[in-house]
């Protein structure tokens, strides 16, 4: 029989030719090479190398009897949890109707589009997961050009240049800072720059701050400030407090688009009905904050951008092209300065490069095509988090509380990091 012409199995158009997410998919072959007695240095899966904090690890166990099923907006009191979070931290007046909360900030990013009919805006480049879920459910994807000499972000300029043919169309605009895959992030000014065109066009405008909390020197600050009646704020547990398989996320809506937050939990009510309930509970205790979680935070802050900056110097003097990174824990360099010695041994694209890189040394990053390039632009992401997060919290608030962080705290708290550095380095040098 083949199936193939068979109506009993016919496909969805939308996602024949999708491949599974990039950053699973390497994770689960790092882990199928280790499994079969290889040492991999896992630098592709983004996720955060720090334990949950032990205070909201306890708020878990407290509620793990909770077994009924919540409001599908979300838990009351966690919703006024995010609610006061983000009035603290953004000087806004949101209220606890403003919040929707989902499993995973993904689950909200698909459902957004199935509610809002309109094309969707990607910066390039951009998190691996945007473009797919909008394949998925048939919308049109357009890609936004953007510099390396401007750190691969998004200016008005070029925002205002797409929208202008057609200034009435309905699109959604995804900003994601610090980056997913550069680590950087957006000035005050640049962000009143594109929240002026966002207005101008009416555009509903995602910005995903899921890295915002661990913006090294802690000054995250929302578009939400500027262009307050058209943006809605993505984020969640996964990043900020190493809780990416908990699958809580959350959206904070103005008043203004109270009516698409509303078909958002219409959908919400016949697929995924609600996040589960000891998750939730467990979240108001992270959202509520506490000394505890600020220190948690400033430290994990300092480890990040010793690490960052460590990262950035080897891979600089290397010979590639990277951004300094500023939140987050990727850095995005570019590998062009070898294409001649690459194409020499037939390693034409990133994908090419990232896989020799991987059976060569067992250095595990994701291509550039990933993140929506084409095949032939020679960068690649990199997330630097394969070390102990639990132990390098507990050297940098302990021996080196009092002192500034550097190549020292990163050999004893991040020795596989710079394994990585070194196996890449000799790699290249062998080209």
């Amino acid at each position: 029989m083949d199936i193939h012409n068979d109506q009993r199995f016919a496909i969805n158009l939308n996602v024949r030719g999708i491949q599974p997410s990039a950053t699973l998919r390497i994770n689960e072959l790092s882990n199928r090479l280790k499994s079969e007695g290889k040492d991999i240095i896992k630098l592709g899966l983004g996720q955060s190398p720090f334990p949950v904090p032990e205070r909201v690890v306890g708020a878990l166990k407290e509620h793990a009897h909770e077994k009924d099923y919540l409001p599908v907006k979300g838990l009351k009191s966690l919703r006024e949890s995010i609610a006061a979070y983000i009035n603290r931290s953004e000087r806004m007046r949101c209220t606890w109707e403003d919040v929707l909360i989902g499993p995973g900030s993904k689950e909200l990013l698909f459902i957004l589009q199935l509610a809002y009919y309109g094309d969707l805006l990607i910066p390039r480049p951009s998190w691996v997961s945007y473009a797919p879920q909008a394949r998925i459910i048939g919308r049109s994807v357009h890609w936004l050009p953007t510099h390396a000499d401007n750190n691969w972000q998004l200016t008005a300029e070029e925002l205002d240049i797409v929208c202008r043919d057609d200034e009435s169309r309905p699109r959604i605009l995804i900003l994601n800072y610090p980056s997913n895959p550069t680590g950087c992030t957006y000035t005050d000014d640049q962000l009143l720059a594109i929240a002026n065109v966002a207005r101008k066009y009416k555009l509903i405008l995602l910005s995903d701050e899921i890295y915002g909390e661990v913006h090294f020197e802690g000054r995250h600050k929302s578009i939400a400030r500027y262009y307050p009646e058209g943006t809605i704020i993505s984020t969640g547990l996964s990043k900020w407090a190493g809780a990416g398989g908990w699958r809580l996320g959350t959206f904070i809506f103005p008043k203004e688009l109270r009516p698409l937050q509303d078909a958002m939990a219409i959908i919400a009510s016949e697929t995924y009905t609600a996040t589960s309930a000891p998750i939730q509970h467990a979240g108001i205790t992270a959202f509520n904050g506490g000394d505890d979680i600020d220190e948690y935070l400033k430290q994990s802050r300092r480890v990040l951008k010793v690490i960052g900056e460590y990262m950035h110097r080897r891979l600089s003097d290397m010979g590639a092209v990277v951004q300094k990174p500023e939140g987050a824990f990727y850095l995005f360099p570019d590998f062009s300065s070898f294409r001649d010695r690459l194409t020499k041994k037939d390693i034409k694209t990133s994908q090419a490069f990232c896989q020799s890189l991987l059976e060569d040394t067992g250095v595990a990053i994701l291509p550039a095509s990933d993140f929506g390039f084409a095949p032939d632009h020679l960068g690649a992401r990199l997330a630097f988090v394969d070390f102990d997060g639990a132990e390098s919290l507990k050297l940098a608030g302990g021996d080196f509380a009092d002192q500034d962080l550097g190549d020292g705290f990163v050999a004893q708290a991040g020795p596989r990091l710079v394994k990585a550095m070194d196996k890449m380095e000799a790699w290249l040098n062998s080209l």
